[in-house]
């Protein structure tokens, strides 16, 4: 696995964690910035063809 690979799952894996816990506190802004940003992180990962689902 090269770094950038390495490091967009581990940037995907820290903003799940970030979501889960905004949506724990009730923050829904904090939750909408985190699941925004989530869904870039997948986006992101799609085009460069990293395989999201069979990592995490």
């Amino acid at each position: 696995m090269d770094a950038f690979t390495a490091g967009l799952l581990q940037r995907i894996k820290s903003t799940e964690h970030d979501l889960n816990r905004a949506r724990e506190a009730g923050d829904d802004f904090l939750a909408d910035v985190e699941q925004a940003e989530l869904e870039d992180l997948h986006r992101l990962a799609q085009e460069h063809g990293v395989e999201v689902s069979a990592v995490l």
